[in-house]
């Protein structure tokens, strides 16, 4: 994992809220990729989604990391120090398969 992120302490194993975007299930919208909260579980959509949930969910909840959850990324970001770092040893699993919407 990266020494940049001083955040690293904030990662915990979750369990995804949802099996795609919360928000974008809720109001029948789409997302391009997927990103899951490592803090909660929220599961968000990315920056090119039209949503941006997942940034939308770091400034609500100023929860530091996510992890870009479609298979088999496993890669993190922490929205603060901004920085990606290898999660490949510590996944998020997945409850079951994520539908695509584009």
């Amino acid at each position: 994992m990266a020494d940049d992120c001083s955040h690293l302490s904030t990662i915990r194993k979750v369990t995804p809220g949802s099996l795609g975007c919360a928000e974008c299930l809720k109001t029948g919208g789409w997302w391009v990729h997927l990103r899951v909260c490592r803090a909660c579980g929220h599961v968000g959509c990315c920056d090119q989604s039209p949503g941006k949930h997942a940034t939308a969910h770091f400034h609500a909840t100023a929860h530091p990391i996510m992890e870009g959850y479609d298979p088999p990324e496993h890669w993190g970001w922490c929205y603060v120090d901004e920085v990606m770092f290898d999660l490949s040893a510590d996944p998020t699993e997945q409850n079951g398969p994520i539908p695509r919407f584009v």
